[in-house]
């Protein structure tokens, strides 16, 4: 008999902090215990999708943005990963550009896939757990955005074709949920027309459930993106997706009242542990913020509860208690509301 899951699920967004005895000694065979151990850890926290962790796209070269840009886009073809110091220096007066201190590459041709195997990486990560498992995407306008052009010369243009690469490689991810990513938009509200038009590309392809994360950055820690939800509510409403997974614990409590404006047959996953704490949250402070936003939004309205974002910029103990509570947060204001 099929178990039925909550109303209200739990997951992760994504990346989990690298085991120091897998970069001191890497391997594949490290690699895939490694994954296992992040996986069972979210297992025997109870959540209900889980994620691998994205060990395998960590670059200790580029921590700043933590793998989720080369992992992509070095492997591409059109795409030329030796910068030369005149690209470097004009990339670093680029003024929403102070998170990076290099570019991923430059554009040199026509973009394809190139050596980019997505597939392989999902099926390794689906033979290791016996859970539902969300396969994370670097979006679209967020690569566009980091990359140097000097073929398209149209910034919508680049974001399409990375977009149709991007489309036709989870078209054979076999995975419950796969999830893009998005970090630059919340900053640049105004590019949601054509972001939104590169993003839907992909997620149409999407065989599973197709879910969004946005977020206001995370690196280190950082919030690098100035914004508000208020400003791209347009953009949430164009998506072809079945939920939203939003950066809310470290966001202004009224802001949640944007989502009242959000499509009903989309799906709200809510923040509800603050990444950029280490302070490891409460199943009693969980249970108040979902608590919060169904007063809010009305009962049904959440269909997810998440971290902020991804935990791999903090120490695993810390990122292993902070997912133990979303579970038992779940549970308790569930428990309370006899809405399971």
């Amino acid at each position: 008999m099929t178990e039925i899951p909550p109303r209200i699920q739990t997951t992760v967004v994504g990346s989990y902090p690298v085991p120091d005895w897998l970069v001191a000694s890497p391997s594949d065979q490290a690699l895939s215990d490694a994954t296992r151990v992040v996986l069972q850890t979210q297992e025997q926290a109870g959540l209900d999708v889980v994620c691998d962790g994205e060990l395998y796209r960590f670059d200790i070269n580029h921590p700043d943005t933590n793998g989720m840009i080369e992992y992509f886009v070095k492997p591409m073809a059109g795409v030329r990963t030796a910068i030369r110091f005149d690209e470097m220096q004009a990339f670093r007066r680029q003024p929403d550009m102070g998170f990076r201190s290099r570019p991923p590459g430059v554009v040199v041709g026509a973009v394809s896939a190139g050596t980019l195997d997505l597939p392989a990486a999902c099926a390794r990560a689906k033979s290791l757990t016996g859970r539902p498992l969300k396969f994370t995407v670097t979006g679209p306008h967020m690569l566009a955005k980091t990359l140097i052009d000097q073929h398209y010369g149209n910034r919508a243009m680049l974001c399409m074709a990375i977009a149709e690469v991007l489309a036709e490689q989870v078209k054979h991810c076999n995975s419950a949920i796969i999830q893009l990513d998005e970090a630059n938009l919340p900053g640049h509200p105004d590019e949601w027309p054509w972001a939104a038009e590169a993003i839907n590309q992909v997620l149409r392809a999407i065989p599973g459930t197709p879910a969004v994360h946005l977020c206001f950055g995370n690196y280190g820690g950082q919030t690098i993106q100035q914004g508000t939800w208020g400003q791209l509510i347009d953009y949430l409403n164009h998506l072809a997706t079945d939920h939203i997974v939003m950066e809310c614990a470290h966001r202004p409590a009224e802001e949640l009242i944007v989502f009242k404006d959000l499509r009903p047959e989309i799906g709200l996953g809510l923040g509800v542990v603050d990444v950029k704490s280490t302070v490891i949250e409460s199943a009693d402070a969980i249970a108040r913020q979902i608590e919060r936003a169904e007063k809010l939004l009305g009962v049904g309205r959440v269909t997810y509860i998440h971290p902020d974002c991804g935990l791999w910029m903090l120490k695993r103990s810390v990122a292993d208690g902070k997912i133990s509570a979303l579970t038992r947060g779940r549970d308790l204001y569930l428990g309370n509301t006899g809405h399971a």
